[in-house]
């Protein structure tokens, strides 16, 4: 912690001898809360980006204001997670000028994407099947066959630190040394988080659990979670009647000792799978949403689903 701490420092006094650098306009726009969390961090000390989806608002569902517009079309750089995660950028990114450098988080170099999970009760729901939900995509690299919530591996949010890291010393060159200083202290704390979330989660590692939404197994695969299902693999689309008699068995079978939901989600379907079972229902929020923005935000969000997870899993 000592040499996060003097990191942070070298940044902050950098910071403070590059006045002009700092005082420099650096207008930078990022669409969701965990990826906004990681440029503030970078940004520290040159400027504060601006946040698209703010309060509770989901990015999967988010209607853009046309004071959003104007924002971003005033902007020098706009970052994203991924147009799957972020749709609502699709038909933004295509009205945008040349001077807007989109900066898609999702294929930074050194992430690595799972692919969505198909098979046994993490299939794709044949409901699911027969709507249309998930976008079209612009890149090849932003294929809907991979999952979208990346940033949920601490190792994929240092790789996303070092690309922002990389972006903005492009965009303002005069920077590069509070962003690089910036960049190494907040790899770090994410480095000294994730041990820390090791050994608070090595005690419920075992226990099989199901998610509504499956947005989580970047966090689970890291941490070695065991999840044995997902409701539906779009948070929009419920779940049909014989999707539920298959997870119903599923959680009795696997003896899932939990089902967890997301803020905002209704529970009656997590209140249906656990009726008459002794598992219980949790809550997750993956996207920070319940949180406030800022450069600890990240922070906050994976510590916050640590706990989560084992207060559930081992009945607290």
């Amino acid at each position: 912690m000592i040499a996060i701490r003097s990191l942070q420092i070298a940044a902050a006094v950098l910071a403070l001898l590059l006045p002009g650098a700092a005082l420099a306009e650096l207008r930078v726009v990022v669409t969701s809360k965990p990826i906004h969390s990681l440029v503030s961090s970078v940004m520290a000390g040159v400027a504060e980006p601006d946040l698209l989806v703010d309060g509770t608002a989901s990015p999967h569902s988010y209607a853009m204001k046309p004071s959003d517009a104007r924002k971003v079309q005033n902007a020098q750089v706009l970052f994203r997670v991924s147009e799957e995660f972020e749709p609502f950028t699709a038909k933004l990114v295509a009205t945008l000028p040349s001077s807007v450098q989109v900066v898609s988080l999702v294929v930074a170099p050194g992430l690595k994407r799972l692919p969505i999970r198909k098979g046994g009760a993490l299939e794709e729901d044949d409901h699911e099947h027969s709507r249309d939900h998930h976008p079209h995509h612009r890149d090849a690299d932003e294929h809907a066959t991979y999952d979208p919530h990346v940033w949920l591996d601490p190792e994929n949010a240092k790789a996303m630190v070092s690309h922002i890291a990389d972006m903005l010393t492009r965009l303002a060159p005069e920077n590069a040394a509070i962003f690089r200083a910036n960049a190494e202290a907040e790899i770090a704390r994410i480095s000294a988080l994730s041990e820390e979330l090791q050994r608070d989660l090595a005690s419920v590692s075992a226990k099989p659990f199901l998610v509504h939404h499956d947005a989580v197994q970047y966090f689970e695969r890291r941490y070695g979670l065991a999840a044995a299902g997902s409701v539906t693999l779009s948070p929009d689309i419920p779940p049909s009647g014989k999707r539920l008699q298959e997870l119903r068995k599923t959680l009795v079978s696997s003896g899932a000792v939990c089902v967890f939901i997301e803020p905002y989600d209704s529970p009656r379907v997590a209140e249906v799978l656990v009726e008459g079972t002794p598992a219980r229902i949790g809550t997750l929020d993956p996207e920070g949403r319940k949180l406030t923005p800022g450069p600890d935000l990240y922070h906050s969000l994976m510590r916050n689903l640590a706990s989560d997870f084992k207060s559930c899993l081992a009945g607290s």
